[in-house]
């Protein structure tokens, strides 16, 4: 099962979980990412040994997407 998870003040919270042969969860999961993206989310995936990349769609294929805010600062 895939998780995209928000991290939060708590640590993190799950926002959605799908699998792939689950339209409805998939279906579920990309219109949450969007509702973050839209509020300001960045959205991450790691391809291992430090390497992260971001994305601006849902990598169904991904078993853990991150989100997060913005670092503040400059």
């Amino acid at each position: 099962m895939s998780r995209l998870i928000r991290m939060d003040q708590t640590g993190h919270s799950t926002v959605a979980e799908w699998t792939a042969g689950d339209p409805g969860s998939a279906e579920a999961a990309v219109a949450a990412f969007g509702a973050e993206l839209d509020q300001g989310y960045y959205a991450l995936v790691s391809h291992g040994a430090g390497s992260v990349e971001q994305v601006r769609a849902l990598p169904l294929d991904a078993d853990l997407v991150i989100l997060r805010r913005p670092i503040a600062g400059g």
